[in-house]
């Protein structure tokens, strides 16, 4: 049996790999290290090289995998052989062992008959043959007898011992032909055993690829999380003002201008504060109120236990009732303007997401907004008379308290989500259709300065020099460039703010204006000017479609990949906030 010699189709270092009959090499020293790359270009030929060599892997490993079976059925058939050979060996050993007893046996007989022979013609003469016989005839009949049984003898001795011979030799070539089968099975052993180590390392190596293409986003990743300010945050004890600079009505100083307006932010669940700001100016009650945001399924326990402690961490332990005098969530003044049934709302959230989120006090609870803001000392004022109002009231559902979340701004639509095996109500929080939603939104009848908004600061307050959230034609184009790859399924690798080493540090290497025009290219055609732009919103919340007028005609875009685009590539700290956004182009 002839094996075919087998070569590596992985070699783990180098990046090699075989193609046709010439093997290609990739330096990769320079990709190892995701978070050091200085090149330009770099982290994006890194990708594609990265994604060349996973899928070059993965015909080689399916070759491999395809020999390695044929393999272990050829040892599994070799096997089998060597077996049967073993059997065959043991029949001939034993018809060897019963022909030589037979030729022995023959044999002894002969000794004896040619020592008869030998002593009774040693002690009788031919002549006293002669005599003994009756006639000269009988004696010549003797003699001729005697003389064809010793041929016959000799005969069937000689037949034995060559079939004895013949036996051997077969033994022999048999056992000959054993010890190379046994020789081939070894070495299809050994290559079987070289395939399986090839189809491992082939799998451990694309999971190491997977890694460095995953670590190749990762910084993607954390300017997105800096940058969108993916946080918890509600209201908070400040002033109702804003930044006129993120106001549509801004004056940038050049025309054409281009800005994003998010509503609301940041996770539009469950109870919308200036909401419910709103709706307790307009007269509802905070059953109402709760009701609205939680759905008329959930339970509102007006007589739970107020003898429940709840430990904060680093303010030690207190009972639910000094905890939720506490926390400041929402401006006390509301009492004062129409809102004290909000501030109402507000207590018993609060309340019952501090006893869902402790097991009703079995765990602790953070002081930071990532949980509740609390301070140790009571707020007061209407505050105070806001908790005292509805002490004991706790929302349950499924006999448990009701994580009840909140948030500062919706923008108008609220999302749901489950708890205790209940869920919450996704609507749009507005007296109008939902077309015109903004128009009679609950949140702008509480003044919310958060539900429609440019954001170009952080949550911390840097801006990286930018005083406003407005665009001009070649920053937006670049924006749209970059929407198009990603809308496309394009190479992302070098989509960061061109400003994103001074704005953000790190060694990041955004693609420059024309490297990523370059790449829009690729994916359908590069944008150099905007004349138009219109959005489409969605019943569902969110903005579903950018539809832009640009130089090579009209470009249309998800609204999720337009959001994920501009946040990669926007510069300073310009920002979406929501799925719910518009574009303004003056």
């Amino acid at each position: 049996m002839r094996i075919r010699k087998l070569v590596p189709l992985l070699l783990i270092g180098g990046f090699f790999w075989w193609g046709g009959s010439a093997a290609v090499k990739v330096r990769a020293e320079v990709c190892d290290n995701p978070g050091s790359l200085t090149d330009p270009g770099v982290i994006s030929g890194c990708i594609s090289k990265y994604n060349g060599i996973l899928e070059a892997i993965a015909k080689a490993n399916a070759t491999n995998k395809e020999q390695l079976e044929s393999l272990q059925s050829q040892v599994t058939k070799l096997q089998g052989q060597i077996k049967s050979m073993d059997k065959q060996l043991v029949v001939l050993q034993k018809n060897i062992f019963d022909r030589e007893v037979k030729v022995g046996v023959k044999r002894e007989l002969l000794a004896a008959k040619v020592k008869q022979d030998y002593l009774r013609r040693r002690d009788e003469s031919v002549m006293l043959l002669l005599f003994s016989a009756d006639s000269a005839a009988d004696f010549f009949r003797d003699a001729t007898y005697r003389s064809k049984l010793a041929k016959l003898d000799k005969e069937i001795i000689e037949s034995v011992v060559g079939e004895i011979s013949s036996l051997n030799k077969q033994s022999t070539e048999l056992a000959t032909q054993k010890t190379k089968l046994a020789g081939v099975r070894d070495q299809v052993d050994k290559q079987a055993d070289f395939l399986e180590a090839e189809v491992k390392k082939a799998s451990n190596y694309e999971a190491d690829l997977g890694g460095k293409i995953s670590a190749l986003t990762a910084r993607q990743n954390e300017l997105l999380a800096e940058k969108t300010g993916t946080f918890a945050t509600s209201v908070g004890d400040v002033p109702l003002a804003d930044d006129p600079a993120s106001r549509p009505d801004y004056n940038p100083g050049f025309s054409p201008a281009f800005a994003m307006f998010s509503f609301g932010a940041p996770h539009f669940k469950g109870m919308s504060q200036y909401g419910a700001y709103g709706r307790a100016k307009a007269g509802q009650s905070v059953e109402t109120i709760l009701k609205a945001y939680y759905g008329d399924g959930i339970e509102i326990k007006k007589d739970y236990s107020t003898g429940i402690n709840i430990r904060v961490n680093g303010y030690g332990t207190v009972d639910i009732e000094t905890y939720v005098k506490r926390i400041y969530e929402v401006p006390s003044s509301w009492g004062d303007s129409g809102g004290m049934e909000a501030l109402k709302a507000q207590a018993v959230a609060a309340r019952s997401y501090a006893l869902a989120y402790t097991n009703n006090g079995s765990g602790s609870i953070c002081a930071t907004e990532a949980c509740q803001v609390y301070k140790p000392a009571n707020k007061g004022g209407k505050w105070e008379e806001a908790v005292n109002a509805t002490r004991g009231w706790v929302l349950v559902a499924g006999g448990k308290p009701f994580s009840a979340w909140y948030a500062s701004t919706s923008g108008g639509h609220q999302t749901a989500y489950t708890s205790n095996g209940y869920t919450t109500p996704a609507f749009w929080d507005t007296t109008s259709n939902w077309t015109k939603w903004a128009d009679g939104a609950w949140e702008k009848a509480g003044g919310s300065p958060w539900f429609y908004k440019g954001w170009y600061k952080s949550r911390s307050g840097k801006s990286c020099g930018r005083n406003h959230p407005w665009l001009n034609q070649g920053e937006f184009a670049d924006i749209v460039n970059a929407a198009i790859v990603v809308d496309r399924g394009g190479d992302v690798s070098g989509i960061f703010p061109e400003d994103v080493r001074s704005c953000w540090g790190g060694s990041d290497n955004p693609w420059s204006k024309e490297r990523l025009a370059a790449e829009a290219d690729k994916n359908g055609g590069k944008v150099t000017s905007v004349s138009s732009v219109k959005v489409e919103h969605g019943n569902n919340g969110l903005t579903n479609r950018v539809i832009l007028g640009t130089n090579r005609g009209e470009v249309s875009i998800s609204g999720e990949n337009f959001k994920k685009a501009f946040n990669l590539r926007a510069p300073g700290a310009l920002a979406l906030k929501s799925g719910l956004f518009n574009i303004e182009k003056k």
